[in-house]
């Protein structure tokens, strides 16, 4: 475990995007009572500055469009973690027609966070976890996005094909 592995696991800067209820444990999280921060865990306003990618909520075809906006924004290496049920299975919206239910088919996802909602210890267990991976080498989802680039835009072109989602007369 090299010197570079170790400092880029123990300070991840992360963008969240947020879509639903989940948000509502980020502000606990990151003030004075579990205070992410003093894990390396820090905030950021861009894509363009953050390693990992938070997701919270359910997710909608409109909102997918978005997320791999952000997660291409991303400089490499970059990694997702996905916060609660919605994000694993949909959540109470897993019957809808435009709810992702399968994240994995369309950006890589290194971690899951299970609950609805995860309490702010967990938040903070993941990215233990993910921190445990990134220094060990096994947090590497994010090259698997680049050596599947294709695969990746396929499944994304089936879920957006404006066809599908005509109205035939």
């Amino acid at each position: 475990m090299g010197l570079f592995k170790i400092s880029q696991g123990r300070s991840l800067w992360m963008v969240h995007f947020c879509t639903g209820c989940g948000a509502v444990e980020m502000p606990p999280t990151m003030t004075s009572r579990f205070d992410m921060e003093r894990f390396g865990i820090a905030p950021m306003a861009t894509p363009r500055q953050a390693d990992v990618l938070l997701i919270t909520g359910y997710l909608t075809v409109k909102t997918l469009k978005r997320v791999i906006m952000v997660y291409e924004q991303m400089p490499t290496p970059r990694y997702v973690i996905g916060f609660g049920s919605c994000t694993v299975n949909g959540g109470i919206y897993w019957d809808s027609y435009n709810v992702i239910k399968n994240l994995d088919l369309y950006i890589p996802v290194d971690l899951y966070i299970f609950g609805c909602m995860p309490r702010p210890e967990s938040i903070i267990d993941a990215f233990i976890k993910l921190r445990k991976m990134i220094e060990e080498g096994k947090a590497n989802k994010w090259k698997d996005y680049i050596e599947r680039y294709d695969w990746y835009k396929q499944n994304q072109a089936k879920l957006f094909d404006i066809n599908k989602w005509r109205v035939q007369k």
